[in-house]
């Protein structure tokens, strides 16, 4: 990008495109996790992590409703001692899918970002929560990644720009909280 209105002249492209059915499908799985008491797992690295941690802030608390349950959301990669832990004694790779072994049962959800598609803990982590009968949820950028072949829904930000793809992302699990807010006052 060479200047600040390039940037958003960008994002505004991308904001434009967003698929609105795939977002609908997501919002539709979290309203149904929340109605059968299953939990919400969510990860990613770096940024994508940040944004995990901002998304299950929100779906925890900023969801609640006095007449319906609460979203049971964990953050994998909010747990720095048990995140150092696993990467120190089994490895990075590992960061993710074996929390994810220890906490999840079948018919929860896994819910992965990654601007890539492709890091291998992320991946490692959605073939654990496929092997264990999760439904497996994946926000992309770039090409997608392998993280788009793992997904039961994939949602892909066609941009090869970190800062878009992140920018992105959050803005798309704001949209998600709101709308689980007010579906059912």
């Amino acid at each position: 990008m060479n200047s600040l209105a390039e940037y958003f002249s960008h994002a505004a492209e991308l904001y434009r495109a967003l698929d609105f059915e795939k977002l609908a499908r997501v919002t539709a799985a979290l309203e149904r996790a929340r109605a059968e008491n299953r939990r919400v797992f969510v990860f990613g690295n770096g940024g994508s992590a940040a944004t995990a941690s901002h998304f299950a802030c929100d779906l925890g608390k900023g969801t609640i409703q006095p007449h319906l349950p609460r979203v049971k959301v964990i953050c994998l990669n909010d747990n720095l001692p048990t995140l150092t832990a696993y990467a120190n004694d089994v490895g990075f790779d590992a960061i993710f899918s074996e929390p994810l072994i220890s906490l999840s049962e079948r018919g929860d959800l896994a819910l992965a970002f990654s601007a890539s598609g492709n890091s291998p803990n992320i991946i490692r982590a959605l073939q654990a929560a496929r092997a264990r009968g999760l439904l497996t949820i994946g926000f992309s950028g770039f090409t997608g990644g392998k993280l788009a072949e793992l997904a039961d829904i994939h949602v892909h930000v066609p941009s090869h720009s970190y800062g878009h793809v992140e920018d992105v992302h959050l803005a798309m699990c704001h949209a998600i909280c709101e709308t689980l807010k007010i579906a059912h006052k």
